[in-house]
Formats: C-alpha cells, sequence, structure tokens
C-alpha cells in the first residue's frame, strides 16, 4: 500500500484539493485495465484516442524521442484531472478506456499542428519532439481538423540515443517486427497505459512528478529475450497486439520497464 497521504501530482494550475485526491481514483480505474465491453454493434462507433504527432519538413525529431513524446502524452491523458470523476473529459474518456482499446496515430506540420492544438487533449514535448494526445471519442466523431491529417506516409529513421537514464522508465520496442512510426507511437502509447496501472500508487506520483516522461529504445533479439524474462517474473508489462494492423494477432511489440531508481 502507498504510503503518500495525498498524491498532488498531475494536477493544472488551480485544480482543487478534491482533484488531488481523485489522483488516486484516477490511477485506480487505470490499473482496472481495460476492455471488457467489446465493439460496438455500428462500426462507426469504434472508440479510438488520436495521437497526433508533430513531424516538421525541416529539421524532424530523432524518432525515439516521438515515440517518448507519444507515450508521455497517453499518459498523461488517462491520468489528467479532466477525465477523473465529474470531469469534463470523463464520460468520453470512460467510454473509450471500458471498451476494445484503439489508438490512431497521425502525422501534422505548420498550420495543421496549430489546429490540432484547438481540439481536447494533452500536448507534450520530449527532447525537442512534440506529441498530443487526444480525449478519445467515436471513430466517426472525429474532429474535421483531426480527420484530414494523413495516418501512413513519413516515417523516420531509426536513432541510437544512447542508453536510458535509470531515472525514467524505459519502453523497448520489438524491433524485429519493423513497426512504422504510426504503429509504433500507438504501441508505446498502449505500453504507457499498461505500465502506469501495473505500479502502485507511490511510484506512479513519483513519475507523474517527472511528467510522466519515459525513454524510448529499440530491443534486439538478445536485449528482447532478457526482458521477456522480466515479463514472466512480473517485473515488466507488455503490449501484445491485436493484429488490426501490421503484426499478426498477439504479437508482442512493447515491454515497459520501470525506473531503476524506483
Amino acid at each position: 500500500m502507498s504510503t503518500i497521504p495525498e498524491c498532488t501530482a498531475g494536477l493544472r494550475d488551480g485544480d482543487t484539493a478534491n482533484g488531488a485526491n481523485s489522483f488516486r481514483v484516477r490511477h485506480a480505474e487505470l490499473a482496472l485495465g481495460y476492455g471488457g465491453a467489446g465493439d460496438p454493434a455500428d462500426p462507426a462507433m469504434v472508440q479510438a484516442m488520436q495521437l497526433v504527432l508533430h513531424l516538421p519538413k525541416a529539421d524532424p525529431p530523432p524518432r525515439s524521442a516521438l515515440l517518448a513524446a507519444a507515450a508521455t502524452a497517453t499518459v498523461a491523458l488517462c491520468l489528467d484531472e479532466r477525465v477523473g470523476p465529474g470531469g469534463e473529459w470523463e464520460s468520453r474518456y470512460l467510454a473509450w478506456k471500458r471498451s476494445r482499446i484503439r489508438k490512431v496515430a497521425r502525422r501534422a506540420r505548420g498550420a495543421q499542428w496549430l489546429a490540432a492544438g484547438e481540439v481536447d487533449g494533452v500536448t507534450v514535448e520530449v527532447d525537442g519532439a512534440q506529441a498530443r494526445a487526444l480525449v478519445p471519442c467515436a471513430v466517426s466523431e472525429v474532429d474535421q481538423r483531426i480527420r484530414r491529417l494523413q495516418i501512413g506516409g513519413t516515417d523516420l529513421e531509426h536513432d541510437d540515443p544512447g542508453p536510458p537514464t535509470t531515472k525514467l522508465p524505459v519502453l523497448w520496442v520489438n524491433s524485429a517486427l519493423g513497426m512504422t512510426l504510426g504503429k509504433a507511437a500507438a504501441q508505446v502509447g498502449h505500453a504507457s497505459m499498461l505500465l502506469a496501472g501495473a505500479l502502485e500508487l507511490d511510484p506512479v506520483c513519483r513519475w507523474a512528478e517527472l511528467e510522466f516522461h519515459c525513454a524510448v529504445r529499440e530491443a534486439d533479439a538478445a536485449r528482447w529475450r532478457e526482458l521477456t524474462g522480466l515479463v514472466r517474473e512480473g517485473a515488466a508489462v507488455a503490449v501484445r497486439d491485436a493484429g488490426f494492423t501490421e503484426v499478426a494477432p498477439g504479437s508482442m511489440t512493447v515491454i515497459a520497464v520501470p525506473a531503476a531508481d524506483w
């Protein structure tokens, strides 16, 4: 059980003490997991979170940093006060979280990126890379400013940012799957959610104090074998994809490891 009497992490300026207490509630909801309700009969009502990746034509960010931004934005939205009890985003968030989880990554630049910032959601920046997680909704209700953004297309070269810091969680991407940038962004978003839900309140509060930043790295075959051992031991969490796009159903795409310093 957490020893923290009240977690104030994740609150915005002006939020109340009740909001501080609701952080526990928001974390408890995330810890319940997701899914269970299945898909609606009407395909137009399938729930999805849109992830917008800022990809300027000149000087695009490193792939690893952009994926870290996508993962951070996702978990930050899931623990934002506005998705909690009585929050303005609560009903939309819960409708998505309690159904079959889907994320759609889109790219934006220039005026498109500025317009995406006007749609309800959370933007984060990690090492110069920016991503925005939008409040989930039915696919038929996606804002027109977002609907017109390209899903596929531009990718980024794989980069090697060096060993990750021990102060942040690490999301290891299965390099053998060769996922595109958009697919990988959705998968690391899943991973950050799963990790936050699997952790006790104490480390999640510490993570929130770091604005949910994380590191994303590629795992080769040898590293992946080590990581799957951690999953079996309960020391890490894995994302197993439903197989709607790019990879086979049940593929293990990302493994999230808590910060070593925690």
